[in-house]
């Protein structure tokens, strides 16, 4: 995980950051890039639609589906996801789900 600086960097990699055009004052944001690894951007989306319900991402993947729609929602929740993996990576541990299982 040396490789990458952030999770962000991680999820840059893996293609699921949306497309970003800038111009003076005027931003536009675009549909996922999807440059990048195919493998864990299929990975990434696939654990999150695997996903028990009552977990803390699936938790957050409803909430978002409801706002934003299915598919923004798994993308969003990939991103966490591959955000935890860069951390339990680095660090050792994802203490994330361990704060959020101790709870329950």
């Amino acid at each position: 995980m040396h490789r990458f600086t952030a999770p962000s960097h991680l999820c840059s990699w893996a293609g699921l950051t949306p497309k970003h055009r800038e111009s003076d004052t005027v931003v536009r944001r675009g549909h996922i890039t999807k440059q990048g690894s195919k493998l864990l951007r299929w990975a990434a989306v696939e654990a999150i639609q695997r996903q028990p319900a009552g977990t803390k991402i699936s938790v957050d993947r409803k909430r978002i589906e409801a706002r934003r729609g299915r598919n923004i929602a798994k993308v969003a929740a990939a991103r966490k996801l591959l955000t935890l993996v860069y951390y339990g990576l680095r660090d050792g541990q994802i203490r994330a789900l361990a704060h959020h299982t101790a709870a329950a």
